[in-house]
């Protein structure tokens, strides 16, 4: 089995933008709903948003109106654009499916967001 490859994190200010995307091949296919995660220092992993099949998102209430996850079957990539970020965002953020699988965690990828 592939493990998802995430992407696109880095170091932003207040107020910056990132794009997110996750490669997963077999993983991502028209029937897998696909969700991201984070891990927050200090704090357990967290649900963050998912996607439907059909690409319909939903969020956790920290990134609503902020966040926005898309998708795109026929590349297998799902991302997960990243507005108005604060410091409160910053952490390893993963995909994975929804409900995750314990053998699909990959390695993350750093989102740092500076005061």
């Amino acid at each position: 089995q592939v493990q998802p490859v995430e992407s696109g994190g880095g170091l932003v200010q207040t107020g910056g933008s990132l794009r997110l995307s996750c490669a997963a091949s077999g993983i991502i296919s028209r029937i897998n709903v696909v969700g991201w995660y984070r891990q927050i220092p200090g704090k357990q992993r967290e649900f963050v948003a998912l996607i439907s099949g059909d690409g319909f998102g939903t969020y956790a209430d920290s990134v609503k109106d902020r966040f926005t996850v898309s998708r795109d079957n026929d590349k297998q990539i799902v991302n997960l654009q990243m507005n108005s970020l604060k410091p409160e965002d910053t952490g390893v953020y993963f995909c994975n499916l929804v409900p995750p699988l314990e053998e699909y965690w990959g390695q993350g990828t750093q989102v740092t967001v500076s005061s």
